[in-house]
């Protein structure tokens, strides 16, 4: 709007002439200063608001920044835990390759798990049989159910990292000639009914992708033979479940033990409630008896006591009779 006071003060000038533009040079600053003065105070206000709204927002770029570094921080932190659990890991797969560092870890696994689940007095481990047939483990329930650690990781590995079908298939054959071969060694050596087993025994595979590998992959008909042969694959989670089951059977067992120790214990007591009403019976006869004796005897003693106290009376008149029989000493 001053813009349009100023052309209108240059019109003026232009039309009054030399005169009366001085006059109107004159006024030209009194009525410019005062906007001027205001756009410049307008301006500061702006200014101070845009650094007040510049120095939040760099403060909160601050905070942000600060909190991308910690979470870098800790994703850099959580990386290098990464990094170690894998190189532990590698060691670990390193130290497994040798069959026995397999054979005692899957037996070690097999161990804890047992410990974990059943009370001492329900398991053994290292079994050894009449024939020096050695086990890894036993679990007793009312018989002994054998259990035996498997591992068969080589050929499993070798699947997994197959490139091509043909490689995989032929990879797939022979890890399902190892699990057969386990599987005949342990219905073979371990069920032995005539020593206290069961007709069945439990293959633990301490790896779950090798159990699904042997139950659920293309060599799923290995599952079938396993039970044919009376033997259960069984993998970490699936051999909870089923210790689980053996626990809960093993608390009915033991109820039903205790059912039978109370049942004879109250056969006992109802033999000694027998002899006690025997006696009992026994005594009340006697008593009867007695009562029956006591009040004859009572009756005779009644009696008795009637006969006396006749005599006695009798007595009396008989002396009184003979006192006045006999003459004085005067008539003498």
């Amino acid at each position: 709007m001053w813009i349009a006071i100023v052309i209108v003060l240059l019109l003026a000038v232009l039309a009054a002439g030399l005169a009366g533009a001085r006059v109107l040079f004159r006024l030209i600053p009194a009525l410019i200063e005062p906007r001027l003065r205001e756009l410049d105070n307008r301006m500061d206000e702006r200014f101070r608001s845009l650094d007040a709204k510049v120095d939040v927002r760099l403060q909160d770029a601050t905070r942000t920044s600060e909190r991308i570094h910690e979470r870098l921080g800790e994703v850099g932190n959580a990386t290098n835990q990464m990094l170690e659990r894998a190189k532990d890991l590698a060691r670990l797969e390193q130290a497994l390759r040798p069959p026995k560092a397999r054979g005692g870890f899957g037996e070690l696994l097999l161990e804890n798990l047992l410990r974990d689940r059943l009370p001492p007095s329900a398991y053994a481990v290292q079994h050894t049989f009449a024939g020096g047939e050695r086990v890894d483990a036993v679990v007793r329930v009312g018989q002994l159910i054998p259990v035996d650690s498997k591992f068969p990781l080589d050929n499993y590995q070798r699947i997994v990292e197959a490139e091509g079908d043909d490689e995989r298939r032929l990879h797939e054959k022979a890890f399902a000639r190892d699990v057969k071969n386990h599987i005949d060694t342990i219905s073979s050596k371990y069920i032995r009914p005539a020593e206290g087993t069961y007709d069945f025994a439990f293959m633990y595979i301490p790896v779950e992708a090798v159990y699904y590998e042997l139950a659920c992959g293309k060599t799923g008909a290995l599952l079938q033979y396993a039970h044919e042969k009376r033997v259960f694959p069984v993998s970490p989670t699936t051999f909870t479940a089923y210790l689980q089951v053996i626990v809960l059977g093993m608390r009915g067992m033991q109820i039903e033990q205790h059912a039978h120790e109370v049942m004879a214990y109250v056969a006992d007591l109802q033999l000694d409630f027998d002899k006690f009403a025997e006696d009992f019976d026994l005594i009340g006869t006697h008593l009867g008896r007695a009562q029956t004796k006591f009040t004859d005897a009572d009756k005779r003693l009644n009696k008795l006591e009637t006969k006396l106290e006749r005599a006695t009376e009798e007595n009396e008149e008989l002396e009184g009779e003979t006192v006045l029989e006999l003459p004085s000493a005067d008539a003498a």
